[in-house]
């Protein structure tokens, strides 16, 4: 969850280690702080709450030293508190670290330290680094990293500073995302590569259990009996503009009106000239795919909508069963799975710990992985048989948009490959579904230039004051519903349930009164007729419809009281398009209430923890 960034260079670094803090913000915003070596000691500086507050005392630092560390924290052991702040210090002050994720056996560890008569300061699990280093050290910073490393467990990645080595960074992970940043004399270590994006592009990605040890001169890696690792440099195609609002009031906002762009990158290369899906680094063969006999979905969160959509049109289209399994309970379960089976993990992140977790066990079980994920070099990709890249570009609002979007378009086309594999789609019918899905960004962009947000925002500006908020779908409106309903939730703090229509009489019809809001998923489908019915009896309770519908469908304007009109395209694609006027709506909801959408309470945007 935390956002982690080190510097170690010629430049005095305060000033970039605050500045890569900003672009992992959205990694966490409970509380934050600097460590920079500088005279023998550390100058360390703490702050609660996001970084405003941090700038605002930033000057009690002399901007000199040439290493440091910097920590953006979301909490879990340890409430947001000044103490509880990161980087953590040992008892002697000759140590400094940076933790994310979790150290599972903290307990234990502290007691013994404890007894050994190391005095802790803070309520968090990661002070116990500092300790161990402290008691690990014999001169070489790296060797006391792994010794203390040897002595955890849980899923982290940490860096460490010492005063009496003032010009190196260790650091190591497991579980929890790394990146080395190469610069011309001076480096970077961080949990994500925005954190030094505007400095360079060339990068490295860590394993897990690989030590990096970064000086001013370069990067070197080593696993933990010391022995040197070799891994290629990559070099990033991201800009620095990317990660900045482009005159946007908001990264949300920006990141809803980029999802044409990423679904053209999405869609790049993967729709050969005779219409067919091409998908490389799938990891299936043309025998592996025939074999299969049960595929399952594992995801947390926006992903996991995306993977019941990816249900539908894997099960019309490639007529395979399918399972959505929510990861952090699949887990936990002893499901009934083998060879013959494909599990599909889709996370934005690449790092979602439940995610990781679960592809594990399936792989356990027997059966192939393969990770749906945004994110090049992640844990999801090293771990999985197959990789298929959504190409989103960096998103950093927490609450996800264009992934979701691009999770969507990708099990989309995974399921038109899967089902002309296995002979249940003919090339004549794969190419009339791959023509429409070139045409949606084209309509999604359109779309959003025709003055969407500002249709959306008029009609949200008069349900901003509402207490609740019910959204109903049916089949593939069902998950669009879904999603609607978590923005609504993450960002206005809205109660806000979600239904499938059908359904709506065994229980959540009660919740209606006279002027309920009630958001219907509403464009053109098979099972039209069906949700109108739903709808009807919605307003025979006095609620008032907000339906999102099919453009040239004139009749629902009889039956509800306002209509988010989108392009119309075959049902099985209308998802694409649906989704983005409630996504558009939860923000102007929660703009008109005077939310900080880009930074949700008790939210971050990657979630390695369990």
């Amino acid at each position: 969850m935390c956002g982690i960034v080190g510097y170690v260079g010629r430049r005095p670094c305060r000033d970039i280690l605050f500045d890569g803090l900003r672009k992992l913000e959205y990694r966490g915003y409970d509380s934050a702080g600097i460590s920079v070596v500088q005279d023998g000691r550390f100058s360390l500086l703490h702050s609660v709450g996001n970084l405003d507050n941090l700038e605002g005392i930033l000057d009690q630092i002399e901007n000199g030293g040439t290493t440091g560390i910097a920590h953006t924290r979301w909490a879990t052991h340890g409430r947001p508190s000044s103490e509880n702040a990161h980087p953590h210090t040992d008892c002697s002050g000759r140590f400094a670290i940076v933790l994310n994720g979790i150290v599972e056996n903290y307990v234990p560890l502290r007691a013994e330290l404890q007894a050994e008569g190391h005095e802790f300061t803070s309520q968090t699990d990661a002070e116990v680094v500092a300790h161990l280093i402290e008691r690990a050290y014999q001169g070489s910073l790296h060797e006391a990293v792994v010794e203390a490393y040897r002595q955890m467990e849980g899923h982290f990645t940490y860096c460490v500073i010492a005063v009496d080595e003032p010009d190196v960074i260790v650091g190591i992970r497991k579980e929890t995302p790394l990146v080395v940043g190469l610069g011309d004399g001076e480096n970077y270590l961080a949990s994500a590569i925005p954190a030094f994006l505007s400095q360079t592009r060339s990068v490295i990605f860590p394993e897990d259990a690989e030590v990096v040890v970064i000086t001013s001169e370069g990067a070197e890696l080593f696993d933990l009996d010391g022995l040197p690792v070799r891994r290629d440099t990559q070099t990033v195609d991201w800009d620095d503009e990317a990660a900045e609002k482009a005159g946007y009031e908001t990264f949300m906002l920006k990141e809803i009106h980029e999802q044409p762009t990423s679904l053209a990158e999405t869609l790049a290369g993967r729709i050969a000239h005779d219409g067919s899906v091409v998908l490389e680094d799938l990891g299936l063969t043309p025998e592996l795919i025939r074999e299969i006999e049960q595929v399952v979905i594992v995801a947390c969160g926006t992903s996991y909508h995306a993977g019941l959509l990816g249900k539908y049109a894997l099960e019309r289209w490639a007529r395979l069963p399918v399972e959505v399994e929510v990861a952090s309970e699949f887990r936990y379960r002893e499901p009934v799975i083998g060879d013959d089976c494909l599990c599909i993990a889709i996370s934005q992140s690449g790092e979602t710990a439940d995610t990781l977790a679960a592809m594990r066990l399936a792989r356990q079980a027997g059966a192939g992985v393969l990770a749906v994920t945004n994110i090049v070099g992640s844990q999801a990709t090293r771990e999985a048989d197959g990789v298929l890249f959504t190409r989103a570009g960096l998103e950093i609002g927490v609450a996800a948009t264009k992934t979701f979007l691009t999770q969507e378009l990708a099990m989309l086309l995974l399921a038109l490959y899967l089902a002309e594999a296995r002979g249940h789609l003919s090339p004549t019918e794969v190419r009339a579904f791959t023509d429409q899905l070139r045409t949606i960004p084209g309509l999604l962009r359109d779309y959003l230039e025709a003055g969407a947000a500002a249709t959306v925002n008029e009609v949200a500006s008069v349900y901003a004051p509402s207490r609740f908020f019910l959204c109903l779908g049916r089949n593939l409106g069902l998950p669009v519903a879904l999603e609607g309903a978590l923005k609504l939730k993450e960002i206005s703090y809205i109660p806000t349930d979600a239904y499938a229509a059908g359904e709506m009489k065994h229980g959540p019809i009660a919740l209606l009164e006279e002027g309920s809001p009630v958001l219907v998923v509403a464009t053109d489908s098979f099972i039209y007729d069906k949700l109108m019915s739903n709808v009807q009896e919605v307003k025979a309770r006095g609620a008032r419809v907000i339906a999102v519908a099919s453009q040239g469908n004139k009749g629902i304007e009889e039956i509800a009281d306002d209509v988010l009109y989108v392009p119309k395209v075959h049902e099985m694609l209308s998802p694409l398009l649906s989704v983005v006027p409630l996504q558009l709506f939860a923000y102007y909801v929660a703009k008109n209430r005077g939310e900080k959408v880009d930074q949700p309470r008790n939210l971050a945007k990657t979630v390695t923890v369990e």
